[in-house]
């Protein structure tokens, strides 16, 4: 480092000039100043940095991945198909979803601020408008009058479209956590009458050394196959937002 700092400092000597005069001179160079473009940085960084979570929050992503992990696990087998199947799987459909409000804020709110027509202040609130429009339609009133209850002075008013999002992004997914519940448990009681009937049989026959699990597991592959339920589920999934 020490070296470097070397190498711009003796050409800047050389001319009577001190480094931290050319520093300064960048940073009020204008629109394409190194300060502004520094900021730009470091701004994109952290949104890459919270991408994931965001993701994981704002986004029906939690409904989709929390009603295919509790199909596998109806289905009966524990691997199959694996988490990262699962997962992409879930990211594709949360995609297919939220196209729209993704759309919405980047014309709202990116487009204008990378054409530097408003200020970065106003292009974050335009870019959030859509994705708040979004979780207030789904989060659930008493969910939200819950959180609101424990944090007095929150300013939520019952109304979710303003309430802070501190207090609108927990109701959001802890209202799609209890509908994914809901799906799941719906989905889970065709394959729990497979098990039961195959215990029965299996009781019947005298064979209770034998796991039911084991034996109906061919059973509720056939049924999902022949019922074409993956694209029962995904479509149910989907229209559960239109």
């Amino acid at each position: 480092m020490a070296g470097v700092l070397a190498l711009v400092a003796a050409p800047a000597a050389a001319q009577g000039v001190a480094p931290l005069d050319l520093l300064g001179a960048a940073a009020d160079g204008g629109d394409g100043s190194l300060a502004e473009r520094a900021i730009q940085i470091l701004l994109l960084v952290t949104v890459l940095s919270i991408v994931p979570g965001l993701a994981v929050t704002i986004t029906c992503f939690p409904f989709v991945v929390t009603v295919l992990s509790i199909l596998r696990q109806a289905l009966g087998m524990q691997q199959s198909p694996p988490n990262m199947l699962i997962i992409s799987l879930a990211l594709f459909l949360s995609w297919f979803v939220m196209e729209p409000v993704m759309t919405a804020a980047w014309t709202d709110g990116v487009e204008p601020y990378v054409a530097g027509t408003i200020p970065l202040e106003e292009a974050a609130s335009r870019a959030v408008a859509p994705f708040r429009t979004f979780m207030a339609a789904r989060a659930a009133p008493d969910t939200l009058q819950t959180l609101a209850d424990l944090r007095p002075g929150s300013g939520a008013g019952g109304d979710a479209r303003e309430a802070p999002l501190s207090l609108l992004v927990p109701a959001f997914l802890l209202s799609e956590l209890a509908r994914a519940f809901q799906v799941g448990f719906l989905v889970f009681l065709p394959f729990l009458v497979i098990d039961l009937v195959v215990a029965a049989v299996l009781m019947s026959m005298g064979m209770m050394m034998v796991p039911p699990a084991i034996v109906s597991l061919p059973f509720k592959l056939a049924f999902f196959v022949v019922a074409d339920g993956w694209s029962l589920i995904a479509a149910s999934l989907v229209r559960g937002y239109g």
